[in-house]
């Protein structure tokens, strides 16, 4: 039998992602355009997904 120390207890909170938080601060017309991109799309992603699809776009057609 174990003993309570010995079980693991399971993690709570976000598991971990091998990513970076940043901190943006955008011009309101800036945000603008980026609400307005976000209605373009079908899912209507939130700012911070709407800002990963238009960065990941503009990076990988940069190669």
């Amino acid at each position: 039998m174990k003993s309570i120390d010995e079980t693991k207890k399971p993690k709570k909170g976000r598991p971990p992602v091998d990513s970076e938080a940043i901190n943006l601060r955008l011009a309101s017309d800036v945000m603008a355009a980026l609400d307005e991109f976000r209605r373009t799309q079908l899912d209507l992603p939130n700012r911070q997904e709407a800002i990963r699809r238009i960065l990941i776009e503009y990076l990988l057609s940069e190669k």
